[in-house]
This record gives C-alpha cells, sequence and structure tokens, in this order.
C-alpha cells in the first residue's frame, strides 16, 4: 500500500471536487435535495448497524436502507419531481463510500461493477417509490436552493451528533493519522477494519466528507437559483468554513500538516479538539441561517412596523448568541481537558471551565427566557419569531435539564468502562447545545429582517 503525497490528495480533492460542481449545475434542485437527504438517512440507518445492534435488528436496518430510497421515491412523484433521477442522485453521493466495501485482491473491473449496481439499484427502488406513490396527494415542496439548504443543515447536524458520539466514547484519535487513514486514501480504507474506536472515527470522517461535497453543491444551486449577491457569499463563506473545519480536526489528530503515520511523527492537539468541537457548532448555525435567507418567505417578507420593543427584540437574540459561543467554549474546554478514570486512578476534572460553564448556564438560562418571552408575546403576529421565541424557551430548559445530567454522570463514573447512558446522556447534551445556538441565530437574522427598526 502507497500512501499519497499530500499535493497528490490536494490535486485530487480539486478534480473532485471540479467534478462534483460540474455535474450538479445540471441537475434540479429537487433532485439533488431529496437525493442527497436519502443517502444521509440512509447513512444514518447505516451508521446505527456499525454498532452491533444484533443479527435480526441489523437486518431489520439493512432492509430499512432500502426501504429510505423506495420512501424518497414516493416523495419525489408527490413532488412533481423524477423518482428515478433522484435515486440516481443519491447512488452519486454513496460514491463515497462505495471504495469501503473494495477488497485489494479483487479485480479492477470490480469498482465498476459495484458502481453500475450501486447506481441500478439506487434508481430502481426509486421508481418503484415512485410507482407506488402514482395515485397519492400531491405535494409542494420548495423548487428552489431553500429545500437544499435544509438538507445540508441537516446533515451538518448528523456530523455533530457523530462527532459527541466520538467524543463521548473517547476514539478521537483511534485513527492516527490525516488525511488519511492506517496508511489508506480516506475513501477507500476497508470495512472489514472497522473495529473498536476506529468505526466511529471513521465513519466521523465519512460523514465529514459528505458535508463536504453537499456544501460544494449547495454553493452551485445557490450561485444557479439566486441572485442576490449577500446570499451566494454566505454560501461560499459556508463552504469555506466545512472546509477549515475539516482542516482543523484533521490537524487537531496530527498536529502538523504531514501524511504520516507513525505516531512518533504525530502530535495530537487539545487545544485544537476544543476549537473543532466549538466551530462545527457555528457551522451548524450558518447552515440554518442559510436555509433561512434562502426561504421564499423571506424573500417576500415585509417587515413589520410598529412592534413594541422592536430595538429590544433585534438585540436581545444576539446579545444572547455572543453568550451561547463563551458557553460553548467553556463546554469544549471541559470535555476535552478532563480525564476519565484509568487503571484505578481518578478522573481529573479540570475546575474553571466546568464552574464557569455552570455560572454561564444560569446567565444564559435567565437571558435566553427573556429573550424568548418578548419574542413570542412581542412579536405575536409574526409566525417565524412567535415560534422561535417559544421553541427558545423549552429548548433552553431542556438544555439545562440534561447539563445537570451530563455532570453527574460524567461524575459518578468510576473506572474506564464507559457507559452506554453516558455517552447518551452528553452526546445530547452537545447536540441539543449546537441546536440552541442555531435558533438564536436565526431568531437573530429573522428579527432584523421581519421586525421594523424603530424611527427615532
Amino acid at each position: 500500500m502507497q500512501t499519497l503525497s499530500l499535493p497528490a490528495l490536494l490535486a485530487l480533492f480539486l478534480v473532485g471536487a471540479a467534478l462534483i460542481v460540474v455535474i450538479a449545475s445540471r441537475i434540479r434542485t429537487i433532485h439533488l435535495a431529496l437525493g442527497f437527504a436519502t443517502t444521509a438517512l440512509m447513512w444514518v440507518l447505516a451508521y446505527i448497524a456499525l454498532l452491533a445492534p444484533g443479527l435480526w435488528i441489523g437486518e431489520a436496518l439493512f432492509v430499512a436502507t432500502l426501504a429510505v430510497v423506495v420512501a424518497f421515491g414516493a416523495l419525489a412523484r408527490r413532488a412533481g419531481a423524477v423518482p428515478f433521477k433522484v435515486g440516481l442522485v443519491s447512488a452519486f453521493a454513496n460514491l463515497l463510500v462505495l471504495g469501503a466495501f473494495l477488497r485489494g485482491g479483487d479485480s479492477q473491473w470490480t469498482p465498476v461493477i459495484y458502481a453500475i449496481g450501486l447506481f441500478a439499484a439506487s434508481g430502481g427502488l426509486a421508481w418503484l417509490g415512485g410507482r407506488l406513490a402514482l395515485r397519492a396527494r400531491p405535494l409542494q415542496l420548495p423548487t428552489n436552493s431553500s429545500l437544499f439548504a435544509v438538507v445540508a443543515a441537516l446533515t451538518v447536524f448528523i456530523l455533530l451528533i457523530t462527532g459527541g458520539l466520538v467524543t463521548g466514547l473517547e476514539s478521537g484519535l483511534t485513527v492516527p493519522d490525516w488525511p488519511n487513514s492506517f496508511g489508506h486514501n480516506m475513501l477507500l480504507y476497508p470495512i472489514s477494519e472497522m473495529t473498536g474506536g476506529i468505526k466511529y472515527e471513521h465513519a466521523h470522517r465519512l460523514f465529514g466528507m459528505l458535508v463536504g461535497t453537499t456544501a460544494l453543491v449547495l454553493v452551485t444551486v445557490v450561485v444557479r437559483d439566486d441572485r442576490r449577491a449577500s446570499v451566494r457569499a454566505a454560501a461560499v463563506a459556508f463552504l469555506v468554513i466545512v472546509c477549515v473545519q475539516g482542516l482543523l480536526g484533521g490537524l487537531r489528530v496530527t498536529g502538523t500538516l504531514t501524511n504520516a503515520t507513525s505516531g512518533a511523527e504525530l502530535s495530537p492537539s487539545t487545544l485544537l479538539a476544543i476549537v473543532h468541537g466549538m466551530f462545527g457548532q457555528i457551522v451548524f448555525a450558518v447552515a440554518c441561517v442559510i436555509a433561512c435567507v434562502t426561504s421564499a418567505k423571506w424573500k417576500d417578507a415585509i417587515p413589520g412596523a410598529n412592534i413594541q420593543d422592536a430595538q429590544r427584540l433585534r438585540t436581545l437574540p444576539v446579545l444572547l448568541a455572543a453568550a451561547l459561543l463563551g458557553q460553548l467554549f467553556l463546554g469544549a474546554s471541559y470535555r476535552h481537558l478532563q480525564i476519565p478514570p484509568l487503571d484505578g486512578a481518578p478522573a481529573v476534572h479540570p475546575a474553571w471551565p466546568i464552574w464557569g460553564h455552570i455560572a454561564g448556564a444560569c446567565v444564559i438560562l435567565v437571558l435566553a427566557v427573556i429573550t424568548g418571552a418578548h419574542a413570542s408575546s412581542r412579536a405575536r403576529e409574526i409566525k417565524p419569531v412567535r415560534i422561535l421565541g417559544k421553541g427558545l424557551v423549552h429548548t433552553v430548559g431542556l438544555q439545562v435539564v440534561l447539563g445537570i445530567a451530563a455532570l453527574v454522570v460524567v461524575i459518578i463514573r468510576a473506572d474506564e468502562n464507559i457507559p452506554n447512558y453516558e455517552v447518551l446522556v452528553t452526546t445530547a447534551h452537545q447536540a441539543l447545545g449546537a441546536l440552541l445556538l442555531a435558533m438564536v441565530c436565526m431568531l437573530a437574522v429573522l428579527s432584523r429582517r421581519l421586525i421594523a427598526s424603530p424611527i427615532t
């Protein structure tokens, strides 16, 4: 096995990116959105199957994975799209994992046979779904870039969850090299070798590749479908920060740009682990904001005038977002600086991040309740602002409860064995924190769009 040099990997990346843009530019946005949504959901089910839930559950998940393609084919028919094309788009995105099923001794024609089979099966299952939905009631879906932006945001959210599981399972450094995986091209690392913590870490990397591909396609459809320079710039910025986030994740493992595979040549960075954990939630918030600004309701909105406390409604979400970023830094610092119990030694819980995080939670709880209450009561006639305001109050309450539960399960852990409930609670706390930040960012931009600035 010969490891590709960094220039060769970069060239391969650029060629692949150009190919993705060229192909995506020739496909309708609704087909791209439904196809990528199909792939994302298939990957979620496959990820659960990787957790080895048992033979019968694994078989059921395999059937469910195929059923997803059928279901989205039916959805495509109801939305006036071509089911077969949705299946082909899904197959195109699934090429990212095709290499994991190839073996070193396979014939040179095996990849071609696998690819043909993938496109035939995916297209055929989607076509079947379309046939099953011939008499179903039509469904109105957005046909512009907003639908794909929603899919992009959901894909980033899935990536955040897999990242949280990697940290919760303490599997962040089980694959020692990057951008390769044990010397393999990342997309060709055999699925047969994805055992133990490797499967969590490598699956997270593959989800990162899916998010990167989604970001490329999002730029393509926004440039094609939206004439606003600011929105095009936002889509390009999203692609850039996705690439930066991927680079941060890689450098967290290696400490420097290198294709070395030996641990002696690598220097993992805890600081970059903290930054990577924070930045991922910012990426998700940006994706959600793009989904807002590309929507038809945003374009057609007329700012509501004579709203009581208009300036406060426009300012409070910005202050809350800033507070959440500080809280995010403290939470990520605690999670990556704590030392779990190992070989009989007790766990080490750094004081400054956890006490700062607890104090910050109290401040954010008060600020979030005030912000949400103002949004839901003062802007009652503006539905998106009202809904986000009410959701903010409920979400921050649940987040505080999860935070307390996460602290308890981490502190009571007595040895190096990681309980499943600890992983679930800590990952849920992280994921809900990302959702909370995204809600506040959406509330901030929607308040400025839908609430007129008071005349002074």
